[in-house]
């Protein structure tokens, strides 16, 4: 399966979706920072499952209804930066959906997130993407999942990757930068968390009109992977 994940910049980049699609013929696509009032139903081939209602700039999922079926969706508050509390509220940083996939038969978890902003802590960033990992686990009950988004993680990721890996998912990262917009804090800040999947490939694309580049992530349930190879 393949899954395009976006954060918009504050809706900006609303435009270049249908031609992302029409040029990557995605099964699913993870949206961050958009309007979720100015949302469109459908995405060229790809049906909007469900978007979170309490952000002023929120999270959606969009899904090809060949491939699957959205059975549930839930959106999760995670612990807040003082960023958050302050300045402009996120109260709804993950947003999951239960699927049904067709062509195999399979169930799985497919999650958009977004991190707290870079002025707070790693620490904080860790503890949201453990209670994220936590939160899908309950609303999957441990089936295939993927988490991608914008973690907001500008140094330590080998770090990161063995702190999650302790929880059981893997963390994969783009094969290029993904954020451009300060010298400092350039890097792979769009990424994929996976639990009971094989990533093949988490491929950075051209950038648009936002200051991050969207990811395209290649997955396959590790059963067949393994099989496969």
């Amino acid at each position: 399966m393949k899954v395009i994940s976006y954060n918009l910049r504050k809706h900006a980049a609303i435009g270049e979706l249908v031609d992302l699609v029409d040029a990557h013929s995605p099964h699913l696509v993870c949206l961050q920072e958009i309007d979720t009032a100015q949302l469109p139903a459908e995405l060229g081939p790809l049906h909007l499952a469900d978007a979170t209602k309490r952000n002023r700039l929120g999270l959606a999922v969009y899904y090809d209804r060949e491939r699957f079926e959205s059975t549930a969706t839930a959106a999760f508050a995670l612990k807040k930066s003082l960023h958050d509390r302050i300045a402009a509220p996120a109260h709804e940083r993950v947003l999951g959906t239960h699927l049904l996939d067709h062509e195999t038969g399979r169930e799985l978890v497919v999650a958009s997130f977004h991190a707290a902003p870079l002025t707070a802590l790693n620490s904080l960033r860790r503890k949201q993407i453990h209670a994220a990992h936590e939160a899908l686990r309950g609303f999957g009950a441990d089936l295939p999942t993927l988490m991608v988004g914008d973690f907001n993680y500008p140094v330590f990721k080998d770090f990161l990757g063995a702190d999650v890996r302790g929880t059981g998912y893997d963390l994969t990262l783009s094969d290029a930068r993904t954020y451009t917009r300060y010298k400092f804090f350039r890097g792979h800040f769009d990424f994929a968390t996976s639990m009971g999947l094989e990533i093949d490939s988490v491929r950075t694309l051209r950038q648009g009109e936002s200051d991050h580049l969207p990811i395209l992530v290649a997955a396959d349930y590790r059963e067949r992977a393994e099989a496969a190879a």
